[in-house]
């Protein structure tokens, strides 16, 4: 796994290990690695998490896992919620470009992201209780965000996997595609996104985040202090200029 920095402001996280892309230990720890790099890197001002034209990732290695014992597990745990929490915190927008199978493992790596984009060819789903656990990686908490308790509940107590299509008529993926379309989608709308104001971007990011947490009061506190935190960038002067100079969408942002 590594991140690729390009010359747009898009940062690449590559899942490479093919065939399905199965998250072991040591992935993690490169995915943990890749997405704090990510979140440091001021040339990368939105991402794109990608496992390759034939799959996302189909999960944990189950070999692995079927030979730790509860302390291991125990043990080890924390650090998986760790790689993926570090994924889900990168004050940037995060994409998530889905062909083939995104299972256990790859399906919540795909709900870390801020928008999901998959090929019609896709198979999303939470099949851990077919194994006799659940999900480990934050899916029991970030899918019933995404589409309400009850669907939630009835993915991850089936284990049943869905197409594209009906993914996204669930609201757990916000594009369908062709499979070869997938990737050149994602890029194209993660590049006019790293356009954008990057402070402004990352402040409604953590407000949504956070503030979807919390109750209503404390959302609209942290909302203010963003809000008026933003006064102090350049952005802010450069985009309110623009506008009054020559109306929306003309302001050449300098990302500071």
């Amino acid at each position: 796994m590594r991140l690729e920095v390009r010359p747009t402001g898009v940062g690449v996280i590559r899942l490479s290990r093919p065939p399905l892309n199965i998250l072991d230990r040591g992935t993690q720890r490169q995915l943990h690695e890749a997405a704090t790099a990510a979140a440091l890197e001021p040339a990368v001002r939105a991402v794109v998490l990608h496992g390759g034209s034939h799959a996302f990732s189909a999960g944990a290695d189950i070999r692995e896992m079927a030979a730790m014992s509860h302390a291991e597990m125990e043990h080890h745990a924390p650090l998986l919620q760790a790689a993926f929490n570090a994924v889900a915190d990168i004050p940037k927008p995060v994409i998530a470009a889905v062909n083939g199978p995104a299972l256990g493992g790859g399906c919540e790596l795909a709900l870390c992201a801020d928008y999901r984009i998959c090929g019609r060819g896709a198979r999303l789903g939470l099949p851990e209780v077919l194994l006799g656990v659940m999900p480990g990686a934050g899916g029991t908490q970030r899918l019933p965000r995404l589409i309400g308790p009850a669907r939630a509940k009835e993915l991850m107590m089936t284990g049943r996997a869905l197409s594209g299509a009906e993914a996204q008529s669930l609201g757990l993926v916000d594009e369908v595609v062709t499979d070869a379309q997938v990737f050149e989608h994602a890029l194209a709308k993660a590049e006019r996104l790293a356009d954008g104001p990057g402070a402004a971007i990352a402040a409604i990011k953590r407000a949504v985040d956070q503030g979807g947490t919390t109750d209503l009061d404390r959302g609209l506190a942290l909302e203010t202090e963003l809000f008026a935190g933003l006064f102090a960038t350049r952005d802010r002067l450069i985009g309110m200029q623009g506008f009054l100079e020559s109306g929306p969408g003309h302001a050449v942002f300098t990302h500071r």
